[in-house]
Formats: structure tokens, sequence, C-alpha cells
């Protein structure tokens, strides 16, 4: 079935300048993730060879993506309804902006572009677990629907799917698209001293409120993706009950109960 908003990529129409926007904006993340970005992502970089010559063809990704975990990219004029989205993560299919940012606007721009979603949130599609979780999420969207919890589910496709973190040996990862395609921000979540950097918990993270024009003040870190899927797969409504009466918990707040994980990267013990 081809969803409701699919427009053609017109891969061919692309000019020169567009191709060399995506080049430079792939070369420098790529360089700067290799340190920073967990081993899903790096792999799924690798495995899907988003480099090529340019701006990635979707019909020459979708083949290697669906081999992998069965998903695969569709191209969208822009941001769509809730609806919509939820219905394509939960059929396996990631809805991508079509246009690409401008030569002079490398840094930032208002709505995410085809560098964001395909280089931010396609390679960690090819890992098993990952794409189980954002079909996961997108079955647990079409559910909330019709309840009053929307903005408290997209609390958490933005503190993970978006701008999360996770526990390694060598200390925390980035696998969140929002930091994995933006220069600025993949050092600042690690390095900066001034961010909040909190282990994750489903019911914290689903009352935190976030920012969206500027750096996050808070991320959380995952233990592991297998732990984020299983905290994904439980009944939503025992959650839904209690954030009936939970408090908001502004961006930046640390909370007695949180495990704070501190300013920059701390390395983890081993694990048994």
């Amino acid at each position: 079935m081809i969803p409701a908003y699919a427009i053609d990529q017109n891969w061919d129409g692309y000019s020169a300048a567009e191709h060399r926007v995506w080049t430079t904006l792939y070369d420098r993340q790529r360089d700067l993730l290799e340190s920073r970005a967990c081993d899903a992502f790096l792999k799924g970089l690798k495995a899907l060879d988003l480099h090529g010559d340019g701006i990635p063809d979707f019909a020459r990704i979708n083949p290697r993506l669906e081999k992998l975990t069965g998903w695969r990219i569709i191209a969208v004029p822009g941001l769509i309804p809730d609806a919509a989205f939820f219905d394509c993560l939960a059929q396996r299919i990631f809805p991508a902006g079509q246009f690409i940012r401008s030569a002079d606007t490398l840094d930032y721009l208002s709505e995410p572009d085809i560098f964001h979603d395909v280089f931010g949130h396609v390679p960690m599609l090819t890992d098993p677990t990952f794409a189980d979780y954002m079909q996961a999420y997108g079955i647990g969207g079409q559910r909330a629907l019709g309840l009053d919890h929307l903005h408290h589910l997209a609390r958490l496709y933005w503190y993970t799917v978006e701008f999360g973190l996770v526990q390694s040996r060598e200390g925390l990862k980035i696998y969140g698209a929002g930091i994995a395609s933006s220069h600025a921000e993949a050092i600042f979540a690690l390095e900066d001293p001034t961010p909040s950097r909190i282990a994750f918990d489903i019911l914290r993270v689903m009352r935190t409120r976030y920012r969206i024009d500027t750096f996050q003040e808070t991320y959380f870190a995952i233990p592991s993706i297998g732990a984020l899927l299983e905290a994904t797969l439980q009944d939503f409504s025992d959650l839904y009950a209690a954030l009936e009466t939970a408090s908001e918990i502004a961006p930046g707040v640390i909370l007695p109960t949180d495990r704070d994980l501190g300013s920059g990267p701390p390395v983890l013990e081993a694990r048994q």
C-alpha cells in the first residue's frame, strides 16, 4: 500500500549543488561521529553506503534496507499528520523529507530535510532491535490517537529517536537522529558541561518538556536498545493513568530520584 502523503522522490531532479550539500554534510558528520555514535548507527551507515554520489536514491537504498529489517523509505513533502506518521511506522515505512537544505544553511533549518531524515534516522533502522522499537512506537501511536496523551508520546520520540543517548563501555554514545545529523549538537550533547544527562526512565521521559529552539537541556541515556524496546512493549495504560496526576518537569531539571550521568561521557563499569 502506498501511504497517502507519499510523493515521488524525483532523484533525477536534484541539482549538482544540492548533491554537493549532501556530500559536504555527510563528510563532516561521518568524521565527527566515528568516535561519538553508537555501533548500530555506524554499522548502518556502512551497510547502506549513504555517501554514494550525493543525495541517496531511495530506489537504491530500499532493497538493502528491506533485506536487513523489512523497512523502506518513502518521500513526503514535509511534516505529515500524526495519524499518517504512526500508520507509516506501524507498517515499517519511514517518511523522509524530499528537499535538502541550502549551502548557506548547513547548520540550521526549521523543519527536517532529507539529510536529517535519511542520514540521521535511517542507519538505526538497519538494527533489528531498533527497527522493532520504531514499529512498536507507531503501533502505540495508533492506539493513543483517541486519547489525550499524544504530547506524552511525542516526548518519548523526542528523547529517544531524535535526541537519545545510549550507554556503552566507552561512555555515552549517540543514536538519536537530531544529534547525529547536527555537527554542533553532536559535540554539545556529549561534551558540554551544561545539559543534564539522565538514565532513561520511561515515565520520567514522558513527563519532561523539551526545547525546539535550541540545544537540549536534558538528554536521556538508555542502557541498551533492547531495554528501550522492552520498555515500549509494555501496556501504556498504567503509564497514561500515572501521567494524569503527575506533574510536568521542565527541561534541565534533575530530580532526587534521577540517576545523573554527569557532564561529559562517563566511563561505565564493564558488564559481566
